[in-house]
């Protein structure tokens, strides 16, 4: 017998609506009926494309005896991120302050106000790699619950507001020194902290600026960052930033071509410059409807495999810049690229070496090296633009593309780029004429042929 959200427009919704589980949609309601029982709300915030959200969901809201537990114990809610980004973002930073790492699917546990108490991401149904098993985390909760019901407990918010200073200290102290970034694998870039630190750096937190230059010369180093193509991957499975879940999201690459701009607008770091724009440039090349509006995401699989349109062997790189050995050299030295590899057979790019390393090497100006590096890429784009392209989820998001826009309008202002300018103002013309209704901006989505076919 199907749950509640049956009754539901949203596919990631309707996947769901045959589960043992309870569901219901986030609504006035739902959130009464957790008052009214006094039971804690499980909240699952995912979305359709989401590849562990459905690993997840099959080890576990698939099986009759967690399900059982969630149901006797808990409101279970489930909300679309793409629909309601509003209670994804909320969440997301309650999540990331608890965890410091967030990522999706997102797993929260509320008290019957919807305030936060414990959270997470992904939990394997058996315990696995320091993380407990699903079942466990649930009678956990369900237990602590039980045992510390309060008048207190309801009535006031559950940690004080914390001192900004206070909360950039907890950051930095909590980083990963040698890699950049916060907590164990996987690992996502984190832009908004990034940002809230650039913030801290400007109000005279040198550690603030060293933590946060760190982690962003590591992240364009490759691995997560697409050097060829340019745009971030979803995050990365290891400490390093080398081995990324391959899809690509606006979300994501909005975000962080914003913060790599308000770097180099601090730091006047030319490489910060590079990475904005390369990523912006891959965002009008790859994920844009030519009616101005930015498609949702580029999957992490073409032909079966994860990632298989963004590997290399030696021999594909020789095929691509064959007709420039100088080229050739300069690539198979800046990246590691070996016939056994370092992800399934093949080499994903990611440099061990700084610039200067490599000019001395080379005995070149940096300059030069940096521009031949970007003919070097461009070569090896055209090059990989016969293979198979990953799929593009062609839904158009108004929030997301508020985020592309915001990062096309400052990158125009600051960096003096008539060509971001014009692409903005054809975007903020799309949102107007899709999303802008009865005088207010809806969460509403979008679909085009993104024509998965496309040559890029």
């Amino acid at each position: 017998m199907p749950n509640q959200l049956i009754n539901e427009t949203s596919l990631y919704l309707l996947q769901h609506a045959h589960n043992p589980v309870n569901w219901l949609p986030w609504s006035d309601k739902a959130l009464e009926k957790a008052k009214q029982e006094n039971k804690p709300i499980f909240l699952r915030i995912g979305y359709a494309a989401c590849h562990w959200c459905h690993v997840m969901d099959h080890e576990s809201f698939e099986d009759t005896q967690i399900a059982k537990i969630i149901n006797s114990h808990f409101i279970p809610i489930r909300v679309d991120r793409e629909e309601r980004p509003d209670l994804d973002s909320i969440y997301m930073v309650a999540v990331v302050a608890m965890t410091r790492q967030g990522g999706w699917p997102m797993s929260v546990f509320l008290t019957p106000q919807a305030q936060p108490f414990y959270g997470g991401t992904y939990f394997p149904a058996t315990a696995r790699h320091g993380l407990p098993s699903f079942r466990e985390v649930l009678i956990s909760v369900a237990e602590a619950w039980a045992q510390n019901q309060s008048r207190e407990l309801h009535s006031r918010p559950l940690a004080d507001p914390v001192k900004l200073q206070d909360a950039a200290e907890l950051l930095i102290n909590s980083a990963d020194p040698q890699n950049g970034g916060w907590g164990s694998a996987p690992k996502f870039p984190a832009p908004m902290i990034l940002d809230f630190l650039l913030l801290q750096q400007m109000k005279g937190n040198v550690n603030a600026f060293q933590i946060t230059k760190h982690t962003l010369e590591q992240m364009q180093m490759g691995g997560i960052f697409d050097v060829v193509g340019g745009g971030f991957h979803r995050y990365a499975t290891d400490q390093a930033w080398l081995i990324p879940h391959f899809e690509k999201m606006l979300y994501d690459n909005a975000q962080l071509a914003a913060t790599y701009l308000h770097a180099y607008l601090i730091t006047g770091n030319l490489s910060f410059r590079r990475t904005c724009e390369s990523t912006l440039n891959f965002l009008v090349r790859e994920m844009r409807h030519p009616q101005g509006g930015f498609f949702s995401s580029i999957d992490a699989d073409s032909e079966g495999q994860e990632g298989k349109f963004y590997l290399w062997t030696p021999e594909q790189i020789h095929t691509a810049l064959s007709a420039n050995p100088d080229l050739e050299d300069l690539i198979l030295f800046t990246y590691p690229i070996t016939e056994s590899g370092n992800f399934e057979s093949r080499s994903i790019l990611r440099r061990e070496l700084n610039l200067d390393e490599i000019a001395a090497h080379f005995r070149q100006s940096v300059s030069q090296i940096q521009n031949n590096l970007d003919e070097a890429h461009k070569r090896l784009r055209s090059f990989r633009s016969s293979r198979v392209r990953p799929a593009t989820d062609d839904k158009i998001l108004s929030f997301w593309n508020a985020l592309a826009l915001r990062a096309f309008a400052e990158a125009a202002r600051y960096l003096h780029r008539e060509d971001y300018l014009k692409i903005a103002e054809k975007n903020a013309e799309f949102i107007l004429e899709h999303f802008h209704v009865e005088n207010r901006l809806k969460n509403n989505t979008f679909h085009f042929d993104a024509s998965p076919d496309k040559k890029v």
